[in-house]
């Protein structure tokens, strides 16, 4: 039997649960034969039996095709927006106690920027910020909080002195802010989404999927909103058919859920 990129597609399937006839074939196709070939295995049969016996193989698998791009508050513009408008309209609708929901947080440098864009408007005790993703090792990494001089290029000044400490050539963030994200794994794809959230940010990940499975995927951020909620995607990103979906476009990032 010839062992084809069908047959590996299956069998990922089984093993890990993503689905990987939701990503853009030619480009995931390409990471995975490159990552094949960076180990010298032959073929994808051979991948996959190294996949089931090799624990490290397996881990280092998901987070190579899980894609973790991230960064503080990237498109600083974007996020003066939502400091300027978004959040401040939310404070007004629904009060203080804001539902937040950053969806595949990869390391995060997302859930922790809106703890600190919330934290100018309403008490650190009051920011409680749901932050998924479905690689459990840049979980541990976000948890963690150890972030590079790159990585928070963006995050404003007084932000910078007041929510990291300095540990070598690296950053860490104060456990004030760590204490305002709980992290669980989840799969856009698969898992059930949780729903009634005032907030919620998905940004440049979807570009990665085809146009059926972001589709599926917005539709799903739609029923997690609650009435008058805001879903804010990435530069990358735009919902084509936003308005067939029931959304309001605010801008080109930022599109809300009609108010009941």
């Amino acid at each position: 039997m010839a062992y084809d990129y069908e047959y590996f597609k299956s069998e990922i399937l089984k093993l890990t649960a993503i689905d990987l006839n939701c990503y853009k074939e030619k480009q995931m196709k390409r990471r995975i034969d490159t990552l094949i070939a960076k180990h010298k295995i032959e073929g994808y049969d051979k991948y996959i039996q190294a996949l089931k016996s090799d624990k490290e193989l397996f881990e280092e698998f998901v987070s190579y095709i899980t894609i973790n791009v991230s960064e503080f508050y990237r498109n600083p513009d974007q996020w003066k927006l939502m400091d300027r408008e978004v959040i401040p309209e939310l404070v007004r609708n629904f009060g203080s106690g804001l539902k937040v929901w950053s969806a595949a947080c990869s390391t995060g440098d997302e859930p922790y920027s809106l703890v600190m864009a919330l934290s100018a408007h309403v008490p650190m005790n009051r920011i409680n910020i749901l932050a998924t993703d479905l690689d459990k090792q840049i979980i541990a990494k976000a948890k963690v909080g150890l972030y590079s001089d790159k990585s928070i290029v963006g995050v404003p000044d007084e932000f910078k002195k007041k929510y990291f400490t300095q540990v070598g050539p690296s950053y860490k963030i104060v456990d004030e802010i760590k204490s305002r994200v709980s992290y669980k794994e989840h799969n856009l794809l698969r898992d059930m989404y949780p729903s009634g959230y005032h907030l919620i940010v998905c940004r440049n990940v979807l570009i990665y999927f085809t146009e059926e499975a972001k589709d599926e995927v917005f539709r799903k951020f739609y029923n997690a909103l609650a009435p008058g909620g805001v879903l804010f995607i990435g530069s990358t990103e735009q919902i084509i058919n936003y308005k067939e979906m029931g959304f309001i476009r605010k801008n080109s990032f930022f599109y809300q859920k009609p108010k009941a």
